[in-house]
């Protein structure tokens, strides 16, 4: 999780500097694949902390962190979405993925 955040934030700001829409889109496709790896975190840990009490603690440390990765994401799509906005005043915020 914490190299596709950083990617995303490192290209979003790419895309920022270079006016670059195609770089900016990018960064939006990665984001469901960030989200996906937090929901998947999430729920493993939760099971494991159902069956071993005594991981609680670090896996809600683990847990925290997975939040915190995720919003990073989200940050630099919304700086992407930005991008686009601003060099092709396409509105891209809470698109679906077919476009409409």
């Amino acid at each position: 999780m914490a190299d596709i955040a950083q990617a995303m934030l490192r290209d979003a700001l790419d895309a920022f500097v270079r006016r670059d829409t195609a770089l900016a889109q990018s960064v939006l496709d990665r984001d469901d694949t960030l989200d996906g790896l937090k929901t998947t975190i999430n729920h493993d840990l939760l099971a494991l902390m159902l069956q071993d009490p005594s991981v609680i603690e670090p896996a809600m440390e683990l847990i925290l962190i997975s939040r915190h990765l995720e919003r990073i994401g989200d940050h630099a799509t919304n700086i992407a979405e930005d991008i686009i906005f601003v060099v092709s005043a396409k509105d891209v915020r809470h698109a679906t993925p077919s476009g409409s």
